[in-house]
């Protein structure tokens, strides 16, 4: 497209063809022989786990024996056009048309018993259960009821001197 032997300046033979004259200048460079090499390993590595990212990939690598930072992993992957296949967190876009609910608890003090209460769901993988998660509902503040992780409620008995024992109710 571009003819360096042309009497038209590169500039103008840029402009008429609508591209960067930065690019006219700038020659194309061979890839080094070694580059050619660790793309090579890191298409097979990405046949072989698509779900890796450079990070994984370099790691990899270095198990094989090819020597390369992370940085230049990436770069040759964007080189290539390969990425990992994988869900990525997407946390900071809300999703359209969820309602956002207003956090309540921001500035009311917690002065009383069972004023406030809170919910975790902890998920336990070693259990061989058919429920893989359990929930423990935990009131805030002092001298509350809870529940155990068995899911039986515990209640607190009143402080007085010598009696500070657990109730359990089933």
């Amino acid at each position: 497209m571009i003819d360096r032997a042309h009497n038209l300046p590169l500039n103008r033979q840029a402009k008429v063809l609508g591209i960067s004259r930065g690019s006219v200048y700038d020659l194309p460079r061979a890839v080094p022989a070694a580059d050619l090499a660790l793309m090579r390993a890191i298409d097979a590595l990405h046949l072989e786990y698509p779900f890796a990212g450079s990070r994984r990939l370099q790691g990899l690598l270095d198990a094989d024996g090819h020597r390369a930072g992370r940085l230049d992993v990436a770069t040759l992957m964007k080189r290539m056009g390969i990425e990992a296949f994988d869900r990525r967190p997407n946390t900071s876009k809300p999703t359209p048309g969820h309602k956002i609910f207003p956090y309540l608890l921001r500035k009311p003090p917690v002065t009383r018993a069972n004023q406030v209460w809170a919910m975790d769901i902890t998920y336990t993988p070693g259990l061989r259960l058919p429920h893989r998660r359990r929930r423990r509902v935990q009131p805030q503040g002092p001298g509350l009821a809870a529940l155990d992780h068995h899911g039986r409620r515990l209640l607190h008995r009143g402080r007085r001197e010598g009696d500070g024992a657990l109730l359990t109710c089933h």
